[in-house]
């Protein structure tokens, strides 16, 4: 009864001692404050960061290797010389590091036309060249596909009329964009075989209607950005020299 009554005691005190809110928030109010060249530079903060930003430029601005000529995505109709370049360099530097944690060889390379979002000028390639050609964070992974899904990869090429990037496949189409003949490596491509095809993550998941990624045999993500394997290539070569080849034509 004595414990009761000092619950009773106590909730009353608590009660009538507890501060009740004299305002409540009636409505939030905001406005777009434009950023433009007419607000001022703070002095403190350009400051602070300016040592960072000099660093970062430093380091964009480092020279990796050199360029003939200028390169762009449309300078083939199905195939160009910096979609070539790309797909060969994903397929350089992600084999390696793919063949030493599962023992296969990435079987092919299939990259899309419109995440290269640069051109490669003429002169010196630097670290900014590889940021400007691939300013997302997309990362190689590959997957184990039937030959039947491959087949599936293939028909999605001949139909997409563009010149999405490729790495040993081979693709001939005749001008009504059916495809005429189709190898990996040189070899005809088996409905019952398993191949790696190593591609970005982006694409994986559905990205430019690329469906035929899933369902598959597995999944292998590399830990390893697309930028980074430009960057990585970039550095093992002094000149280079990427070209418009046979890999993906169309037939008269």
């Amino acid at each position: 009864m004595r414990f009761t009554y000092l619950i009773y005691l106590l909730f009353i005190s608590l009660f009538f001692n507890c501060k009740q809110p004299k305002e409540y928030i009636a409505k939030i109010e905001g406005k777009q404050i434009p950023v433009t060249d007419s607000l001022s530079e703070n002095a403190e903060i350009e400051a602070f960061i300016a040592p960072y930003r000099a660093h970062i430029e430093k380091d964009l601005g480092s020279i990796l290797a050199y360029a003939p000529k200028t390169y762009s995505k449309s300078d083939g109709k199905f195939n160009s010389a910096l979609g070539n370049f790309m797909a060969d360099a994903v397929f350089d530097e992600a084999n390696p590091i793919f063949k030493s944690r599962t023992g296969h060889n990435i079987d092919m390379v299939v990259l899309n036309h419109g995440g290269i979002r640069s051109i490669i000028s003429k002169g010196n390639i630097t670290t900014r060249t590889a940021f400007e050609l691939m300013p997302f964070e997309n990362s190689i992974v590959v997957v184990a596909l039937k030959g039947a899904q491959v087949d599936s990869l293939t028909h999605y090429l001949s139909k997409a009329k563009t010149a999405h990037p490729i790495s040993k496949l081979k693709l001939s189409i005749d001008k009504n964009f059916n495809v005429v003949d189709a190898t990996i490596n040189g070899e005809k491509i088996d409905a019952n075989k398993t191949y790696f095809v190593a591609t970005n993550d982006y694409l994986y998941n559905g990205g430019d209607d690329m469906t035929f990624f899933k369902p598959n045999e597995g999944l292998f993500v590399l830990n390893y950005k697309i930028r980074n394997a430009l960057i990585d290539n970039f550095k093992k070569v002094d000149t280079i020299n990427p070209v418009i080849d046979d890999r993906f034509i169309q037939l008269q």
